[in-house]
């Protein structure tokens, strides 16, 4: 499956559509796909953000337009200027109520840009993210265990200096760092390994407020976020949970 048959299949995946041989082709597609993988989850939050934006016109109202309309064939001439400035009035009030729906539909999408309810899209994308550096052998552009080496690395490449530690001396060295996408901003993404395991640790600027740390299960996969001092963290690794906590728990001691 190429991009452009991606792109006409995301709206029909989105809302249930497909059917299961359709839905199989289109989820590899967008495991191995950036673009169409960021298409997607565009897509998932304006339909999240609108789900719930329903307004019914008041009974009152639909009274007074019937009324209205079933005056305007016996109006007399002289009552005509009354009628067009009621008109007027009638689309200046139209033009209003879409502009309070627009506005109500912004501050839809903000807010659920800055509600923490949001992570689970971002949790979707930490989890696609994780399996794609993995299965494409692209887990590093600047393989490293020196922290020094990778933290400079980043310079020039994001508009934000990450956190870069080695820990080598717990359990859970550094082995390399990324960059990356995620919730729609450049992410770095830091590699760290336990045994056979891969951590990917993925760091960006957030207008978010400090949040401690919560963790979750999604597709297998054990994830912890938090936010701190205008930055969010996502960890993402198949190592078991009490492990992954523990890395953390090491890395923001």
């Amino acid at each position: 499956m190429n991009c452009d048959e991606a792109s006409k299949l995301l709206e029909p995946y989105a809302d249930g559509e497909l059917d299961v041989i359709r839905c199989t082709e289109l989820e590899r597609h967008l495991a191995d796909c950036e673009t169409c993988s960021n298409q997607h989850s565009e897509l998932k939050a304006l339909k999240s953000a609108f789900s719930g934006l329903y307004y019914s016109a008041p009974a009152a109202l639909e009274r007074r337009v019937r009324t209205a309309i079933s005056a305007v064939p016996s109006v007399a001439p002289s009552e005509q200027r009354r009628l067009r400035w009621n008109s007027s009035a009638w689309r200046a009030t139209a033009i209003a109520a879409s502009l309070l729906v627009l506005v109500m539909g912004g501050w839809a999408l903000l807010n659920w840009r800055l509600n923490p309810a949001g992570s689970e899209l971002i949790a979707s994308e930490v989890v696609d993210s994780h399996v794609r550096s993995l299965m494409a052998n692209h887990l590093e552009d600047v393989p490293s265990t020196d922290q020094h080496t990778v933290k400079p690395w980043f310079n020039g490449r994001l508009d934000f200096s990450p956190s870069v530690r080695d820990l080598a001396s717990v359990g859970f060295p550094l082995v390399g760092g990324r960059l990356d996408y995620i919730d729609g901003h450049p992410a770095a993404a830091l590699i760290y390994q336990r045994r056979q395991h891969y951590i990917n640790l993925f760091e960006w600027p957030s207008n978010h407020p400090d949040e401690p740390q919560k963790d979750l299960s999604r597709r297998g996969y054990n994830l912890v976020f938090w936010n701190r001092q205008g930055m969010t963290y996502w960890a993402a690794s198949d190592l078991n949970r009490d492990e992954l906590l523990e890395f953390v728990k090491d890395l923001t001691d």
